[in-house]
């Protein structure tokens, strides 16, 4: 069944509003009707009515959410490859258009850019087969093309290590999303939003070109013909 349309104002959006709290908050597993009525003021039948189901109100937030980044991350990529026709892709430029579109959506939230990045975190933490169908097949397809992008960046390294590597960082995402950082305490301030994604393109890109040797620059004047 065809996940239905993200309302705009409402008593069903209010139930959306704070399902997305809640959620972030403490997981998809651990928030019940109850807890989501019980947040919103209202009933079970107000939620059974607008929704049916738990499920079919977590498949409506991650259609709504994971579709735009998904979409964005595809247009990215397909401008970064068609830049660089013919010529070797930069991994950052292949990092940064995977990576930024998750910025983009947080500033798009009414939530606090915090939490939000916490539910961005969860739904993107679930397989892929947990996605309802609208947005599994999108998830799906953004996943290869980032694939076969890193693999034109990358030929020397084969499918599953490359595969590997590219789960790495997604697991690498998934954990700064969920402000999963236990060396908190360490840093003098809390970054920026840009520069904790910078930080984490520069991470990605290192581990994805991880024993990758770079092609060696062109010689020139004696060296071309002699190799002192």
């Amino acid at each position: 069944m065809r996940v239905k349309k993200f309302p705009e104002s409402g008593p069903k959006r209010r139930l959306l509003d704070a399902a997305e709290v809640l959620f972030a908050e403490r997981g998809f597993e651990s928030v019940s009707f109850r807890d989501i009525t019980g947040s919103a003021e209202t009933n079970i039948a107000a939620l059974n009515y607008h929704f049916g189901s738990r499920e079919v109100l977590i498949d409506l937030l991650i259609v709504h959410y994971a579709n735009p980044v998904n979409e964005e991350r595809l247009a990215r990529l397909e401008a970064v490859e068609r830049k660089w026709a013919g010529k070797a892709t930069p991994i950052e430029e292949v990092c940064d258009a995977w990576l930024r579109p998750l910025q983009g959506m947080t500033r798009k939230s009414k939530l606090a850019e915090p939490l939000f990045q916490k539910l961005l975190g969860r739904i993107f933490a679930l397989a892929p087969a947990s996605f309802p169908p609208e947005a599994q097949q999108l998830q799906t397809h953004a996943s290869n093309r980032f694939l076969k992008a890193l693999s034109k960046a990358l030929p020397a390294l084969s499918g599953e290590e490359l595969a590997w590597r590219a789960h790495f960082v997604e697991g690498a995402t998934i954990h700064v999303l969920l402000g999963q950082n236990p060396l908190s305490n360490h840093a003098s301030a809390t970054p920026t939003t840009e520069a904790m994604l910078g930080r984490l393109i520069r991470f990605s890109a290192a581990g994805l070109r991880e024993g990758v040797e770079s092609e060696a620059p062109a010689k020139k004047g004696p060296q071309a013909i002699f190799d002192f």
